[in-house]
């Protein structure tokens, strides 16, 4: 048995178009762009946002502002 195998080229457009006939266009862009490369250093940026804090004191912060909605 022969395996053929299509160029990443072709793949991309094949699958970009059953996307747009199974979902549509904005759809298909929706879904797409949530595979695209964010910039900077989340690590990083992570630890000065929550410098301080603890895993116990943010889930705490997260039920408080559920309970002020």
């Amino acid at each position: 048995m022969s395996v053929s195998i299509q160029s990443m080229s072709e793949l991309t457009n094949r699958a970009k178009h059953a996307l747009t006939q199974e979902l549509g266009v904005v759809d298909t862009m929706r879904f797409l762009n949530q595979f695209r490369e964010g910039s900077g250093d989340y690590t990083a940026e992570r630890g000065k946002l929550f410098e301080g804090e603890s895993v116990k004191s943010i889930a705490s912060d997260i039920k408080e502002r559920r309970n002020d909605t």
